[in-house]
């Protein structure tokens, strides 16, 4: 197999869509018997949503997401029967900035409903997914991974070959510590247990505040509580204390239910606890995210509190960028050390991306973290920053400014090389589409309406280099490929004048961009294709 993935989780399903889409062959093991069945990491952000879109599964998850799609917001309350409490935020984008910015828009998702619309995807696109098998050994060498596997139903092992593998086997990843990869972070922060009950009278103590998550905060059992249908199915995150000796089996479904009644206030509350399942929060990142062939994507590179949805959206994002180079080096227009550059990009987005995350949980006092009142202070408040605004300082970029932060304190639409591309709408041949739909296969050159020497140029140095290259025009003429909707400015909206020209890797990030045109554009796109690509010669 050219590629294979340790682990079916929302990380390795989602590299296992992104390189079927990209016409790479791979095998996916896992080691649980099918997808995920409890409800958890069920917050998409628009960047992730983004991705999904051009994967051509939005419109799938939306409908699987239906039953949640008007709940928003995070309710903080003593109890659900009172008159206290406030609302930590209400909507997840007052004022409607996200429609701007972007054609797609955050989703509450949970992951038992988002992993089986991944599932289903992927088996269409020539990998191989198999359940119930688990990788129990490997070993490298400079072409490539033989892997020992284990058919947990037959007890049978098999040997596989692969170029490369991933592994997306999560944050006790038996590859990352095969590889003796440490890493660093604060660690454990807090513990819970997830407890899915059924209680039909629930929903007349909630009315009509359909949240995303509700913080109860009686000090006799305080924990978070979420819907799953809005009706009688919900889950509720229990505060779990190991470090002060308290055993998991203390969490019997009397006491879970006991606990749930006291939290919500309705002490004659039916509840029957339908499933259990313990959660560790913790900062911690690895302090490599490759070892030769073998790259580590998800809660194996990191792990991150829940508050904020960023460790499951990081993950996604991880898969997304490793599978476009897997395939540019695997096809032959990148130099191996195109892979060099995963981690280069991606570790810093989540080192500070599971600092915000910690950060978020002090601020929103996520029930059982206990952190300093200062650490909750911030800019840790501004979650588009988060999840639109990082960007790529090092790695496969030109021209990026090397001490700006991975992750701004605010979020603006940038096209400096290392940004997220802007989105703007735009007709093709009569069609209309997102500029962000044109990123997923191939590098994509885009020019002004005074671009056309970049046009030619990037046609051009594409052929001489043997890299595929999509050249588009934008602008209102007969010539121009793309004709923008009225009152948009490619220029103004790229930052250059409208004689520049922007260059946009297959992920969606610019790699590279020209303010205005230069005496030999040729030599200029030479240059960047090279150094973007890490092209020898």
């Amino acid at each position: 197999m050219p590629v294979l993935i340790a682990g079916g989780s929302l990380v390795g399903l989602s590299a296992s869509l992104f390189l079927g889409r990209l016409g790479i062959g791979h095998l996916l093991v896992e080691k649980h018997p099918r997808t995920s069945h409890h409800p958890r990491g069920r917050g998409n952000n628009i960047r992730t949503m983004e991705l999904f879109r051009t994967a051509g599964v939005e419109s799938a998850i939306r409908e699987a997401a239906s039953v949640l799609a008007d709940n928003h917001g995070i309710l903080q309350t003593p109890s659900l029967t009172g008159t206290e409490g406030n609302w930590l935020f209400r909507e997840m984008d007052p004022g409607g900035r996200a429609a701007r910015i972007s054609p797609a828009g955050w989703c509450l998702c949970s992951q038992n409903d988002l992993e089986p619309v991944l599932l289903n995807a992927a088996q269409g696109l020539g990998g191989e997914l198999r359940f119930s098998t688990e990788l129990i050994s490997f070993e490298q060498d400079a072409d490539g991974v033989t892997a020992t596997l284990l058919d947990r139903r037959s007890e049978r092992r098999s040997t596989v070959r692969a170029d490369y593998l991933i592994a997306a086997d999560g944050p006790r990843s038996p590859v990352r510590e095969a590889l003796g990869i440490g890493q660093s972070g604060r660690g454990e922060l807090f513990h819970n247990v997830s407890i899915t009950f059924r209680a039909k009278r629930l929903a007349d103590a909630v009315g009509d505040r359909h949240f995303i998550a509700c913080y109860l905060t009686n000090p006799e059992a305080d924990g978070a509580l979420l819907p799953v249908d809005n009706q009688e199915s919900w889950v509720f995150h229990a505060p779990w204390h190991p470090e002060q000796g308290e055993p998991l089996e203390a969490f019997d479904d009397e006491r879970c239910a006991q606990h749930i009644r006291t939290a919500v206030g309705m002490p004659d509350l039916e509840v029957e606890v339908t499933g259990k399942a313990p959660w560790h929060a913790a900062e911690r990142v690895a302090d490599h995210y490759s070892d030769g062939r073998v790259f580590l994507a998800g809660d194996s590179a990191h792990e991150m509190s829940p508050t904020g949805a960023f460790g499951s959206n990081t993950g996604i994002q991880d898969a997304h960028n490793l599978a476009w180079k897997l395939a540019a080096v695997m096809g032959g227009w990148a130099g191996p050390a195109l892979l060099e550059t995963y981690g280069m990009e991606r570790r810093p987005v989540a080192q500070a991306t599971s600092a915000r995350a910690a950060a978020r949980s002090a601020e929103h006092s996520h029930p059982g973290y206990s952190a300093p009142a200062t650490e909750g202070q911030g800019p840790q408040s501004n979650v588009m920053a988060v999840a639109m605004g990082y960007r790529y300082v090092r790695g496969a970029v030109a021209g990026a400014d090397p001490s700006a932060p991975a992750v701004p304190d605010h979020f603006t639409v940038s096209a400096e090389p290392g940004s997220r591309a802007p989105h703007m709408w735009v007709h093709r041949c009569g069609v209309r589409l997102s500029t962000l739909d044109l990123y997923e296969r191939t590098c994509v050159l885009l020019t002004g309406p005074g671009g056309a020497a970049w046009h030619e140029a990037g046609r051009r140095t594409a052929d001489a280099l043997g890299v595929p290259l999509d050249c588009y025009r934008v602008g209102d003429g007969p010539d121009h490929e793309l004709a923008p909707e009225p009152g948009m400015d490619w220029a103004e909206l790229h930052g250059t004048a409208p004689d520049g020209a922007v260059l946009v890797r297959p992920d969606g990030f610019v790699a590279w961009r020209a303010e205005r045109s230069v005496p030999d554009p040729e030599a200029a796109m030479t240059r960047a294709l090279r150094e973007v690509l890490r092209l020898d010669g």
